[in-house]
């Protein structure tokens, strides 16, 4: 199955606003959960717009390919690279790999997490082999990654009151407009 790409903003708010409807094992919408994470990190890392971004659309490959968490994390970034370029994509592409590496570091990390993103842990792989940890550690995102992954981990509470997505459509707007002029 061929996987889409975003093709403008408003394909991408598109699905990400069907994220509404989707729980995928949380107690928050997989749309609450990326809008949580993204302002966890406006809140932590308030000049990283990119990081913001991918804060929100991190899960995305949950809403267009339901079900299947060992390929969410490569579809979602195969679906927005095109609009927000390589490291955003990469942020996507690898936060269910910082998730292992942050249980591989650190086994008490495990504890932090819902028990369905404990469930997925085992489907993307478990721990991480010496090398995948090497491999990883030769990105050039690897400190924003572990920050996105962390907001990604706390982003799961009902009770969390959260600007909605049209607060954000106008950062990815300028963001996209910028990153278009400057191409």
């Amino acid at each position: 199955m061929a996987l889409p790409e975003a093709t403008s903003v408003d394909r991408l708010v598109a699905e990400l606003a069907r994220g509404a409807g989707e729980l995928d094992g949380e107690a928050v919408s997989v749309l609450e959960h990326g809008l949580q994470t993204a302002t966890i990190l406006e809140r932590e890392k308030p000049l990283d717009r990119e990081l913001q971004i991918a804060g929100l659309v991190h899960d995305i490959g949950t809403v267009l390919w339901p079900n299947r968490p060992k390929a969410h994390a490569r579809a979602g970034a195969t679906f927005v690279e095109s609009l927000f370029g390589e490291r955003v994509a990469f942020l996507v592409a690898h936060h269910d790999e910082a998730k292992r590496l942050l249980v591989t570091l650190d086994p008490e990390y495990a504890s932090r997490l819902s028990p369905r993103s404990l469930d997925t842990l085992d489907q993307q792989g478990g721990l991480m082999t010496q090398r995948e940890i090497n491999r990883l550690y030769e990105s050039p995102w690897i400190e924003e990654l572990i920050i996105l992954r962390r907001a990604d981990d706390l982003a799961k509470d009902p009770n969390r009151l959260v600007p909605g997505l049209l607060k954000w459509r106008p950062t990815v707007e300028r963001f996209v407009r910028s990153r278009l002029q400057t191409a």
